[in-house]
């Protein structure tokens, strides 16, 4: 089913509301259905030559450990069993902080007893190993821009690290001003394809939330520019009318060269040309790298542009 972009969204961009990239929480029903199937595969089902109801075992610790916790004696009907009990609530409830606390508690079994229990492997079969596991989570996460993933044996909100905070959040927020639209579109563009795994569409939408938003600023500050300017060409401009103080253009010498050989040298060796008989891969760490150094470059500059 299509995506409507509904008034009250537009209204909540244009008040400057929406300013970032992930949900914290309204888990999407897809994703909590995708989750049950994660859980399932890495709990397995008992073997059939053995009595042991490991599996059993796995949601009925769940179940007491957080009834303990939330100091209740289910979390569902009676009637229910312990396996019907969990995933329940992790396919119903509303209650963002509950659904976080069970899919952690689950991969917390999953990442640690299952993982160091040789006896479990031996009881059970199991479709995928604690590490695919977790590594699908993760990927889930991501894919349905919730803003969670699950690192050091617990889940973390992805506004908790650092460059998230420092960089991805503020830069939205500045692109939210009405002046920088344009780029703001490209900018979150860059982080969807980024989410679905499509590196070289990232990185072209990096250069040019990078390019609109240099040429935004030439705009607004009347100097002379085409719009078919590259982006090297829109760095000189800028660095020539002393975006950056002149007192200090020596210091930031560095930078512009980070400027110029950055993004447009990653998007035009990795994502812009033809790439010959053998396709290119542009691997994770790099288009991380090339969304963090447009992030911290789009700040660097429309702090210094004074638009606000």
């Amino acid at each position: 089913m299509a995506i409507f972009n509904l008034f009250s969204k537009r209204q909540k961009k244009l008040r400057g509301e929406i300013l970032d990239v992930y949900s914290y929480s309204d888990a999407p029903q897809g994703l909590r259905v995708q989750i049950v199937h994660i859980v399932e595969d890495a709990l397995g089902q008992n073997r059939q030559f053995t009595s042991a109801n490991v599996v059993g075992t796995a949601y009925t610790f769940i179940h007491a450990t957080l009834c303990r916790e939330y100091g209740v004696f289910s979390i569902g009907n009676n009637n229910e069993s312990d396996r019907s009990c969990v995933l329940n609530i992790l396919l119903q409830t509303e209650d963002a902080d509950k659904f976080i606390d069970v899919v952690e508690l689950f991969f917390k079994y999953i990442d640690v007893v299952i993982r160091e229990s040789w006896n479990y492997t031996q009881q059970a079969v199991v479709k995928c190993k604690p590490d695919e596991a977790i590594e699908e989570l993760n990927q889930r996460f991501m894919e349905h821009a919730f803003g969670y993933q699950f690192s050091g044996g617990e889940i973390i909100r992805v506004d908790s690290t650092f460059i998230h905070s420092e960089i991805v959040k503020p830069t939205i927020s500045l692109l939210a001003n009405k002046s920088f639209s344009g780029a703001n579109d490209e900018y979150l563009k860059a982080h969807e394809h980024y989410r679905h795994g499509r590196n070289k569409e990232c990185l072209s939408e990096c250069l040019k939330a990078f390019e609109s938003t240099m040429k935004i600023i030439c705009k607004a500050k009347g100097w002379e520019f085409s719009d078919k300017e590259t982006s090297k060409k829109l760095i000189q401009i800028c660095f020539q009318n002393e975006l950056v103080p002149s007192f200090t253009q020596n210091q930031f010498t560095s930078l512009q060269n980070l400027l110029e050989s950055g993004i447009p040298t990653i998007r035009n060796r990795l994502g812009g040309h033809g790439q010959g008989s053998v396709p290119q891969k542009v691997d994770d760490g790099m288009t991380r790298y090339a969304l963090n150094l447009t992030g911290a470059n789009l700040i660097f500059i429309i702090e210094q542009s004074g638009i606000r």
